[in-house]
């Protein structure tokens, strides 16, 4: 573990004004906290926040997020609070500091509706400080450099995760070198005979062949002094992963393998990477298909480079980058070249990004999404995607997923543009609609009138963008079938127990699941998103629901991890078919409120122990007490009355109390067991239809907390 003094001079090498005592402070504050902790190699736990800071001091990034690296456990797992970080360290710090701890308890490998949610929450903490998600990258990255120490069926978690989610989120943010490392640690885990037969024949081809890297670097050498041309030239093989993917890809043996070795060129202006692009091309000759010019048309992270891949000495596959300087700092650290350091002042890189604005482009498409299947799909469609770009006839660009069709740039030019497609031009020639579009062409979209979309299309479309807008358009056109046949299953159920579908019928049974109108209603019907069963209980309440196939409690909530336990909120008593959030408590499972309930706002700080959940959409045992507020007439007889009409709607009385007796009124609270909310309003209409009921209301009382879970153990 380095010392403070040599992590301030790691600090001071590009940022001489860093304010040297404060770093001090935090690293001897943290050092506190952390006191008596290890990690699991036995090692002290401080080590850990330090190793992070020394990441970020990579970065060269500003006092405040090395500060945050070293406490940026503290709040989590020591003693320390919000406020003592806030007083001693500042606001800003502190933030950052509760950011990174919230984003620690998310979830991310969790249930889909969980991870959709939680990728939400994960885009969130980057909109209001991309710092934030730098620390937590530079946490895992240390995490997965040490994961050795760690059970074994929680190093495979870890390094799914880190696969699946944080080494695509680097690589979006720009910062490849540690996609890369964060790819090779988890590969190594998960795979590790493919990783070591991997490197077993790198060290053979080494072997046969000598070190190609540095004769191809030669070579290259020699030839921009000729053209007299100054530039930096960096050579590597590429990371075992990055080869396995290839093989995967391309489907062929390692053997078959040529582009594995990659090249850089570094030159002291833009001018320069041309020219040495042509001095390559003349030297190398040049591999059809595997251009990209990054430099005239920018990344969304604001990676620069022109990639070409020529064929070298025995002719094997070179891939080789050619950027300037503030270039390659960019495509080193990406997103966080906005905060570098050099020379005690903000580094002044023209090609760094705004990451407002960068974090919003990325979300921009994300906020329509209500479905989280969708919304899921479309952030992992962007964190995966590698870009192409092409034109419109007019040459204005447009940004694609890499494998992008006609279908995807129709729908990023407009929705309309979308919805009316015929048909596509490719460099003006007519092309499917199912073509993989290539970097440079010009694509020109054929509209019809009266045009819809089709279903097909969904196969063929690969933006999230464009899979919405398919949906959504399906789902309008199938809206008048799914109407005319729910209008059908609706009558045969209603004469089934000698009733008619009316329009007020329908209307009634809408306002009960609280839908937009009885148009919706059969539409849901007809789509099988709702069931006659329970419209014939929204509008006759009286009949006896179907409890051959009751839902018991251990399936009662859909959204939970297969050992959670839930407990209902008592505060808000939440029934099946109202919308519900659940509050995790550590150790005690999960707290059920509705989505209404005025307890939640006590949690509004703490959005990582929401869970997104719903009741499951079958009949319910009547076994969900909820409370009654009622005022009776004192006169004999009606309290009697009033119990008989709660019995006849099949609910059951298990407690009764009186909260105020008058000569002429009694107010009391009934507690009841119930199906769902339904049968609920159903209890309640035939209460308020009683002459001797003065009002009636459910009760809920804010006052009464879940103590059965602990109320503020997060």
């Amino acid at each position: 573990m380095i010392g403070a003094d040599t992590l301030v001079d790691l600090v001071r090498a590009y940022n001489p004004k860093s304010d040297a005592s404060l770093i001090r402070a935090a690293y001897a504050f943290g050092q506190e906290m952390h006191e008596g902790q290890t990690r699991h190699s036995g090692e002290p736990y401080f080590s850990h926040p330090v190793a992070v800071a020394a990441i970020l001091t990579e970065q060269r990034l500003d006092d405040a997020t090395i500060i945050t690296a070293l406490l940026h456990d503290t709040i989590e797992d020591t003693r320390a609070s919000y406020n003592a970080v806030a007083e001693r360290f500042g606001g800003e710090v502190a933030d950052l500091v509760d950011g990174v701890t919230k984003l620690t308890n998310l979830q991310l490998s969790s249930t889909e509706t969980q991870q959709a949610e939680n990728f939400r929450k994960l885009f969130m903490a980057m909109s209001k400080d991309m710092r934030v998600i730098l620390v937590k990258l530079a946490d895992r990255l240390h995490n997965m450099r040490t994961i050795r120490a760690m059970r074994p069926e929680k190093q495979l978690k870890k390094a799914r995760e880190t696969m699946d989610i944080f080494a695509p989120l680097a690589g979006r943010m720009g910062m490849q070198w540690m996609r890369e490392e964060l790819e090779d640690l988890a590969f190594r885990v998960i795979n590790p005979e493919a990783r070591a037969s991997i490197m077993r024949r790198f060290i053979t081809l080494q072997r046969e062949a000598g070190d190609v890297i540095e004769r191809i670097t030669g070579d290259m050498r020699t030839e921009l002094q000729e053209a007299g041309i100054k530039a930096e030239i960096l050579g590597r093989a590429k990371k075992p992963y990055s080869i396995w993917r290839k093989m995967q890809e391309k489907e062929m043996g390692f053997s078959r393998l040529s582009d594995i070795y990659g090249f850089r060129i570094i030159t002291a202006s833009e001018d320069d990477c041309y020219r040495t692009l042509g001095v390559i091309h003349r030297r190398w000759r040049a591999v059809p298909g595997r251009f990209k010019d990054y430099i005239s048309q920018p990344k969304s992270n604001g990676y620069r480079s022109i990639h070409t891949t020529v064929s070298g000495r025995d002719g094997k596959l070179v891939e080789v980058q050619l950027r300037t300087r503030q270039m390659h700092e960019v495509a080193e650290t990406g997103v966080a070249a906005h905060w570098s350091y050099r020379d005690g002042v903000p580094a002044e890189n023209p090609f760094a990004v705004d990451p407002a604005k960068w974090i919003s482009s990325l979300t921009e498409q994300f906020d329509s999404e209500e479905d989280h299947d969708e919304f899921l799909e479309a952030v992992k469609l962007e964190m995966y995607a590698d870009q192409v770009f092409c034109f419109t006839p007019k040459g204005d660009v447009v940004k694609l997923p890499r494998g992008a069709t006609p279908i995807d740039f129709a729908y990023a030019i407009h929705t309309r543009i979308g919805n009316g497609c015929v048909g596509a031009k490719v460099d003006g020639m007519r092309v499917p609609l199912w073509t993989r579009i290539k970097n440079g062409q010009s694509v020109e979209v054929i509209t019809a009138d009266g045009q819809t979309p089709q279903a097909t299309w969904l196969d063929i479309a690969t933006t999230g963008k464009a899979r919405a807008a398919i949906r959504r358009a399906l789902r309008e056109v199938d809206r008048d079938r799914y109407i005319r046949l729910g209008r059908e299953l609706a009558r045969a159920a209603f004469e089934h127990v000698g009733k008619k579908p009316t329009d007020k019928a329908l209307e009634r049974a809408a306002k009960t699941l609280r839908l937009k109108g009885r148009d919706e209603v059969l539409a849901r019907l007809g789509s099988a998103e709702l069931t006659t069963s329970r419209v014939l209980n929204a509008v006759y309440p009286d009949l006896a629901p179907d409890t051959g196939n009751e839902v018991g409690l251990d399936r009662a909530v859909v959204g939970l991890e297969p050992d959670q336990r839930f407990d209902r909120a008592p505060c808000c008593q939440p029934l099946p078919g109202e919308r519900i959030v659940g509050i995790t408590y550590r150790g005690k499972g999960v707290v059920v409120h509705t989505i209404d309930c005025e307890n939640l706002q006590r949690y509004e700080e703490q959005p990582e122990r929401w869970m997104d959940l719903q009741w499951h959409g079958g009949t319910h045992a009547a076994v969900y007490e909820a409370t009654l507020d009622v005022t009776i007439g004192n006169d004999a007889g009606v309290l009697g009355r009033i119990c008989t009409l709660i019995g006849e709607q099949k609910a059951n009385i298990s407690d009764l109390t009186f909260v105020d007796r008058k000569p002429d009124f009694f107010r009391l609270l009934v507690d009841i067991e119930l199906r769902d909310v339904e049968h609920l309003h159903g209890v309640i209409s035939v209460l308020d239809a009683e002459s001797d009921v003065a009002t009636v209301e459910r009760f809920r009382d804010p006052g009464r907390l879940a103590v059965s879970s602990g109320t503020e153990q997060s």
